[in-house]
């Protein structure tokens, strides 16, 4: 059995995307996330996110709120939405699952829910660990009654969040767009 422990001073870090990947879609969220006059920016730190999130954090019209666990963005969605405020959750796809009980309350409230998702145990992953959840997350979140949306070209993503962001909005729906291990860039330890 390989010993999956890690020394404390090996560093995690984002692998360079593919050749030919646009590098701007960060960016380009963050302005669709202003468009929609969205003000919180609910996260758990996350690499895949982090652009995202540095730009949510010195935005005067944001408030980048960190979280302890993914389902405490879920409660915050929904705060923000009864108080006029439309959110945003960020999150890993292995912190989906700490959100399926609470997804039930957003399902039946019919409260609006936009979530960003960043893929592991995909493209290139060095951690088994991450594996199991890649393949659950679509169907657990299409489960709770999530309307999932799947992007995995760089190109595709603004698109994507932009119209995962109507609809989240003009139907008082919870919709999920899942950001592909492709676009992000697979992690490595070491080197």
């Amino acid at each position: 059995m390989k010993n999956l422990t890690r020394s404390a001073s090996t560093a995690s870090r984002p692998a360079a995307p593919s050749a030919g990947l646009r590098a701007s879609w960060p960016e380009e969220l963050h302005q669709i996330l202003r468009d929609q006059n969205i003000r919180q920016v609910a996260y758990v730190p996350d690499s895949g996110h982090a652009r995202l999130i540095d730009l949510a954090r010195a935005d005067r019209h944001m408030r980048a709120v960190p979280l302890t666990t993914e389902e405490e963005g879920v409660a915050l969605a929904a705060g923000a939405w009864l108080g006029g405020e439309k959110s945003v959750l960020l999150l890993q796809s292995s912190g989906v699952g700490n959100c399926i009980n609470m997804l039930g309350t957003v399902d039946e409230c019919r409260v609006p829910l936009l979530m960003l998702v960043t893929m592991r145990g995909q493209w290139g992953e060095f951690n088994p660990w991450q594996v199991p959840m890649a393949q659950g997350t679509a169907p657990a979140l299409s489960g709770m009654g999530v309307v999932v949306r799947t992007v995995d070209d760089a190109q595709d993503v603004a698109a994507t969040v932009e119209a995962a962001a109507r609809l989240a909005f003009n139907t008082s729906r919870a919709v999920a767009v899942l950001i592909g291990q492709r676009v992000i860039g697979t992690k490595e330890f070491g080197k």
